[in-house]
């Protein structure tokens, strides 16, 4: 299996696909929305500098001159800072409860996700995340604070809120511009209640009837329709200033088991992957995705020692390398069933990191959580982890979260007027085709 993934390419079945993509999209190019600008780069008061990417200018020293040392971007930050960043944790409660402080002060998280059973009305919702950022004031980072709002069933946001459409219903539709919609208002939702990344869109073509997992999440099971939508929603996500999550790459769509529950083995090689589930991916990424999150996928045609998010094959020589994606990469839940039925997650998170992922989830569980970040903390110490590799993993969170302009800030209870009724709005648009 190393041999083939030394040949990992950018085939000539790769631009096939990709010319496809633009054969079956082009009758749709008069419907799309025009582009939103990415946010820009800004300045973070707590963030430490990292190294110019311009180039210098070009300067001949005098012979007594003595060089100029190269300043260290790291300086000041512990390792338990580093490795902290690399963890998305979920937490317990619906409020800031002593163990949570814990987690985001001794263990310096890089990111909180919250679920459901997190949130019981939009003024607790507003409190908690407000809390959760005062308590990371401490750290030489903002949080990551991002939930799985989706759209349709897959929603984490306050029951006072209009459910919008599913994504199937909005493939069906046919109407291009309530994707980018529909991302719009996600992403505006979630700014109101202090969150800055959304684990949306779904970018899974939906092939398999039997895959009990992805369903209406899915905008449809061609590759065409789900990267139009797929991206057209991800836009709108950005153009809100959350950041969209690209998901579950390489794909998530031909299965027929619940990773929830156990590890899915998908027997498709990589010329099937480049002409169908990577399609999306494809298109994201030259969109500007800004991160992406790995599923527990098992491919044996492709890694057969590793699931997806514990494999250098998929990660760096697919993803990096071949598909050119500079963002970041995280992986699903390290607590669920695909991972924990077969291995500890501290050496599944270790594991990743040094696939490729430059953030791992844990997302039930403290004692989960802790056992990551304690794993990652001895690679590090061993060796296992190199500390170039650390910073590098880092060094592109760091600079996304700069990107996006991240701070501690708290946020104003919202208003759901506006909110409520413009999905109301697009709910009717969907089903009056």
């Amino acid at each position: 299996m190393e041999k083939k993934a030394s040949k990992i390419t950018r085939s000539a079945g790769w631009l096939t696909a990709l010319s496809l993509l633009s054969v079956l999209t082009g009758c749709s190019a008069s419907q799309k929305p025009a582009a939103s600008a990415s946010p820009q780069p800004s300045a973070i008061a707590t963030a430490t500098p990292l190294p110019s990417t311009s180039p210098s200018p070009s300067v001949t020293p005098s012979p007594s001159a003595k060089p100029t040392p190269t300043p260290d971007p790291w300086a000041g930050w512990t390792l338990d800072d580093k490795i902290g960043q690399l963890i998305i944790a979920g937490i317990d409660g619906t409020t800031v409860t002593d163990q949570t402080r814990e987690l985001i002060t001794k263990y310096h998280l890089g990111g909180i996700l919250l679920y459901k059973p997190n949130v019981t009305s939009t003024k607790q919702l507003v409190a908690l995340t407000n809390e959760i950022k005062m308590t990371n004031r401490v750290n030489k980072q903002p949080l990551w604070l991002g939930a799985d709002e989706e759209g349709g069933r897959v929603t984490r946001l306050p029951d006072e809120l209009v459910k919008t459409p599913t994504s199937q219903a909005i493939g069906q539709s046919g109407k291009l511009q309530l994707a980018r919609d529909t991302g719009a208002l996600l992403g505006k939702e979630m700014a109101a209640y202090g969150f800055n990344m959304d684990f949306a869109p779904v970018l899974d073509v939906n092939s398999n009837p039997k895959n009990p997992v992805i369903g209406d999440r899915s905008f449809g099971a061609k590759p065409a329709l789900v990267s139009d939508f797929g991206v057209g929603m991800m836009k709108g996500i950005q153009g809100t200033h959350v950041v969209p999550v690209v998901k579950h790459f390489p794909g998530h769509g031909d299965t027929s088991v619940d990773s929830h529950v156990g590890l899915p083995v998908v027997q498709n090689d990589l010329t099937r992957l480049r002409q169908f589930e990577l399609v999306p991916f494809a298109k994201a990424i030259a969109e500007g995705a800004d991160s992406v999150m790995v599923a527990h996928i098992l491919l044996p045609k492709i890694d057969p020692n590793s699931p997806a998010s514990m494999s250098s094959i998929i990660m760096t020589d697919l993803l990096r390398k071949e598909m050119k994606f500079q963002g970041v990469i995280m992986t699903d839940d390290l607590t669920m069933g695909a991972i924990t039925e077969h291995q500890d997650i501290g050496d599944a998170a270790v594991q990743s990191v040094l696939a490729g992922a430059n953030q791992v989830m844990a997302g039930h569980g403290a004692e989960n959580v802790i056992r990551v970040f304690q794993a990652l903390h001895a690679a590090v110490d061993k060796g296992t982890l190199p500390v170039d590799v650390l910073n590098e993993r880092l060094s592109q969170i760091v600079q996304l979260k700069r990107k996006y302009a991240l701070q501690n800030n708290e946020v104003p209870v919202p208003d759901l007027t506006a909110f409520n009724k413009e999905a109301q709005r697009i709910a009717s648009a969907v089903h009056n085709k």
